[in-house]
This record gives C-alpha cells, sequence and structure tokens, in this order.
C-alpha cells in the first residue's frame, strides 16, 4: 500500500500541512474531547462522535487545496466535507498519539441534493474520504462525514463506531432504498495524496466545484427531503 511522507513519528503520527495535529486548536479539541480516559479505543471513540456531529457535513464546501484542508480550517468553519472531516479526526487522533491514516474509496453515493445531481450529472463520488485508526494492533475505518441530523433528515442510518469495527457506509436507507455501495478501494496514506486527487477531481468534475461554491447546502438538503422532494 502506498502512502506519502510524514514528517516526525511513525506511521501516522506525524504532523503535516493538512493533518496538523499539533496546532494549538487542534490540540485544545483533542484533550476537550478525548476525555479523561487513559484508553486509545474509548478516546478514539469520543472523537469520532465529536467529529462527526460536531462539524457539520457540507458536501459543497470542497476545497483541493493545502489551506482548505487544513484540519484548523475544518474546526474554525464548523463544517466539512468527506475528506475535510476524516483529515481532522486524524488530526485528533494523531494529537492524542493514535495512529491514523486516510482512506480513499470510490463509492457510488445514492445521497444528494437536485442541485448536485444536475451539475456533476453522474452518482460516483471519487476520492470518498474515511479515516483508518491503529487500535490495540488493528486498523479499523472510521467515517465520521455525515452528521446525525443529516442522516435523521434523509432517513439514512447513522454510522457509528466502537473501535473495533469498521465503520463504513450501509448500502441501503432505513427505508430499504440504495445508499451508498463501494465500487474500489484506493488505499490508506500517512497524508493527502493531493496531486492524485486533484487530477481525477479536474477529470471526471470538470468545473462542478467551481459552479457549486456559494450554494447553500443546507437550503437544499431542506428542499430535497421535504414531501415535494425528488426523494
Amino acid at each position: 500500500m502506498s502512502s506519502a511522507q510524514v514528517t516526525g513519528g511513525g506511521a501516522g503520527l506525524g504532523a503535516t500541512p493538512a493533518i496538523e495535529s499539533e496546532h494549538p486548536v487542534v490540540l485544545a479539541f483533542a484533550r476537550k474531547h478525548a476525555g479523561t480516559t487513559a484508553d486509545p479505543r474509548a478516546q478514539a471513540v469520543a472523537l469520532y462522535y465529536a467529529v462527526r456531529d460536531g462539524i457539520r457535513y457540507d458536501a459543497y464546501g470542497i476545497d483541493l487545496s493545502v489551506g482548505g484542508l487544513k484540519a484548523s480550517t475544518t474546526l474554525a468553519g464548523g463544517r466539512g466535507w468527506c475528506v475535510s472531516k476524516a483529515i481532522l479526526l486524524a488530526a485528533v487522533c494523531r494529537a492524542q498519539g493514535i495512529p491514523a491514516r486516510l482512506g480513499f474509496a470510490d463509492v457510488r453515493n445514492h445521497l444528494s441534493t437536485a442541485r448536485m445531481r444536475e451539475t456533476m450529472q453522474t452518482d460516483v463520488f471519487y476520492w470518498h474520504g474515511y479515516t483508518a485508526i491503529h487500535l490495540h494492533g488493528v486498523w479499523v475505518k472510521a467515517t465520521p462525514a455525515f452528521n446525525v441530523e443529516l442522516c435523521e433528515r434523509f432517513r439514512i442510518r447513522t454510522l457509528e463506531f466502537d473501535g473495533q469495527a469498521d465503520s463504513i457506509y450501509h448500502p441501503f436507507d432505513l427505508d430499504g432504498r440504495e445508499h451508498m455501495e463501494y465500487l474500489a478501494y484506493r488505499g490508506e496514506f500517512d497524508d493527502v495524496p493531493l496531486d492524485a486527487m486533484t487530477a481525477d477531481f479536474r477529470r471526471h468534475y470538470p468545473g462542478v466545484w467551481a459552479a457549486l461554491g456559494g450554494a447553500d447546502f443546507d437550503r437544499d438538503v431542506a428542499i430535497e427531503v421535504a414531501p415535494h422532494g425528488s426523494r
């Protein structure tokens, strides 16, 4: 499995320009939410829920720059997309001395808004991000993207994480409709594979994120799940 180089520490432990595990606001968030337990599994679980529900998911807020992906940027904005939230979770885990990497998969995602469907012209999301966390000798997958309020609105199962089993998306929602299909895993990395991601986004989504920029994701979600919406 290929992985990017990190500075300091062992694999999955060092700070990087985006995974800012040594940034003061990241350290403060980690200390606040990890709790007083010395058990890394309990800390990782607590941090997972803090990122999942404390940072709102915003599919329109994709910024493929180091500045836009920084953990401190996500904390400052209070919202992020799957990759930026995975970066934040990796950063706060590393801040607590828990090895964490970034994992990526290509998925067919049936949770979207009308604006996204019209603009993207595809339901395939390349480089969907999750966090791989090393706990008690095992790497486990944690996906903190969709906050609980979003799941309730779209009637999809919230992703729980116990630090032992992989936490990846369910294939069907609460009403039996297709939700998420994992098409291919791209591997797990010690840092953001930004060049590869940018190249694929340019190839598959030319101009899409610029077109979505400035749109209100929360407003579009409300329209989508209203009785007259397309879901």
